[in-house]
């Protein structure tokens, strides 16, 4: 894929999608950081349901530090890994108190030190909450970049430094958004929309022809 066609291809998804962000519902970047740690194998609707609850109550390290481990696990035992994030959203707030004054730090060096916080949630934190022009690769960014040839990678990594080097400057900073919910609602994992799809003409997919219906 040449550059000419990777330009097109984020100015139709840009057109068709012309407010690119999450779907997760937060207020603070603090609660954004919750959010997407609480939204490592599960939905952002079950995100958003559960966090409905909690913010409601507690949106401060503070706030969800006095609520205990009990008292955070009960707000969010319906989503999955449930325990796990409970105990690393507990250390996060302490980290966050100790060593940020309670604010979430604008660094990936500083995020990924947080408890539960990897590479790809840090980026969507730089992204999202601060405006800096990172691409978190998900699952639906890498299948995205992998089936339409974009930015094809083997892992993770891989994708988002092509990505980073590839992305129109002028789509860097929503590039992020548009390929996931491009990935989410047309491009899906079983079977893609390419009957519906901006891209169709301008996506090297190797099966796209089975999936004009």
């Amino acid at each position: 894929m040449n550059q000419k066609k990777r330009q097109a291809i984020f100015d139709r998804l840009a057109e068709a999608i012309p407010e690119p962000t999450t779907e997760l519902n937060y207020s603070t970047p603090f609660e954004l950081l919750i959010a997407v740690v609480l939204s490592a194998q599960a939905t952002d609707k079950s995100v958003n349901k559960a966090t409905a609850k909690l913010f409601s109550v507690a949106n401060t390290p503070e706030a969800i530090l006095a609520l205990g481990l009990d008292g955070l696990k009960d707000y969010i035992k319906t989503i999955g890994l449930f325990n796990a994030k409970t105990a690393n959203i507990m250390s996060l707030c302490q980290q966050l108190l100790e060593k940020h004054d309670g604010k979430v730090p604008e660094t990936r060096e500083a995020l990924v030190a947080l408890a539960g916080v990897g590479r790809k949630t840090a980026n969507v934190m730089l992204n999202t909450a601060f405006g800096h022009h990172t691409i978190a690769v998900d699952t639906h960014i890498f299948r995205v970049s992998n089936r339409t040839k974009i930015a094809p990678g083997k892992n993770v990594l891989e994708v988002e430094r092509k990505l980073d080097k590839w992305v129109p400057k002028k789509h860097k900073k929503d590039a992020h958004h548009l390929l996931i919910l491009h990935g989410r609602y047309t491009c899906v994992a079983r079977k893609p929309k390419c009957g519906s799809c901006v891209i169709a003409d301008l996506c090297e997919y190797d099966n796209k022809g089975i999936n004009y219906q």
